[in-house]
């Protein structure tokens, strides 16, 4: 059974990796590390036994969803999924009063949404545990269970040379603030206009004087990929953002992962991407199914990631 560090995590929100201390961050990687060995051996954890998550979706998910109701059913709760079609919030009841009745009757609250102030007028109003699931400003517990893919493959973090190629979104900005957290050199690659805003970048810079890390902004990404020890990126056009597919493709041409940029990092670089993924635009067939690409790898930490979320903070 995990042994968990909780004195400094119980009861708190996980809206943003920028919340937590450079060590709270490696501690909970190094849970979700030994939440993930335990499994793979068949070692119950019901460190969460009788514990409710409430789940709300006001976005649709594939990844977000199974780990996060496969989770807490394998630390011995239950989840509820509510989507904004079967809860009132969807009718237009007040996030204040949705986050006053869930506290009375759940134990915690996952939301994965548009906005991100929802999530923090949530958290505001709710005396429960509230988990980011996603914004169109931050992705964080994805951004953990990116780093526990890379300690996995490359047995550290601290040092790394992290390369994002394509939109400055949620997760360009998660992986600003959390990559220099704990740091790592974090390098995005975006074109004008869908560059990462500057109150990211400020906090990146401020993480990094702290870490040892670093993070930068260019244009070509051919620049930014050279001696990378990640190469990451996303969709071109996000949920929510399909009437802009057609300008983005001609924005983002040339922001792509394929052999040329992968032979500008360095030669054991891995790639990942946060799925789904759409081949042929923001990254190769080749490199997404060869052997560099550790994307599936990446997708199964979510559940471990966010075990480790959950057992620490309800």
């Amino acid at each position: 059974m995990v042994e968990l560090k909780k004195e400094s995590f119980k009861g708190r929100d996980f809206i943003a990796l920028n919340d937590f201390t450079s060590e709270e961050i490696l501690h909970m990687i190094d849970v979700a590390a030994r939440l993930k060995s335990e499994s793979k051996a068949g070692i119950p954890h019901h460190i969460l036994q009788g514990k409710t998550l409430g789940m709300i979706f006001t976005k649709s998910s594939t990844r977000t969803r199974v780990s996060f109701e496969v989770g807490i059913y394998q630390l011995g709760g239950y989840g509820l999924f509510l989507s904004d079609r079967d809860i009132q919030i969807g009718r237009g009841e007040p996030i204040q009063d949705t986050a006053r009745v869930l506290s009375r009757m759940v134990d915690g609250i996952m939301i994965r949404t548009f906005s991100h102030q929802e999530v923090v007028d949530l958290a505001k109003y709710c005396d429960k545990p509230v988990i980011n699931g996603l914004t169109d400003y931050l992705h964080p517990t994805q951004i953990l269970a990116d780093m526990l893919t890379i300690k996995e493959h490359k047995e550290k973090i601290k040092g790394l040379k992290l390369v994002y190629i394509g939109d400055g979104n949620n997760v360009a900005n998660s992986l600003l603030l959390g990559g220099t957290k704990v740091g790592m050199d974090v390098v995005i690659a975006a074109p004008q206009g869908y560059k990462p805003v500057p109150e990211i970048m400020a906090l990146a810079a401020q993480n990094a004087e702290a870490s040892g890390g670093s993070a930068a902004v260019f244009e070509d990404p051919l620049t930014a990929a050279e001696g990378a020890d990640i190469l990451y990126t996303d969709v071109w056009a996000s949920m929510g953002q399909e009437e802009e597919a057609a300008v983005r493709r001609k924005a983002f041409a040339g922001y792509q992962i394929n052999d040329t940029l992968l032979k500008a990092a360095k030669p054991d670089a891995i790639v990942l991407h946060c799925l789904p993924a759409h081949r042929g635009e923001e990254i190769t067939e080749e490199i997404l199914e060869g052997p560099q690409s550790v994307v599936f790898d990446e997708a199964e930490n979510r559940l471990h990631a966010h075990k480790a979320i959950m057992s620490l903070i309800m």
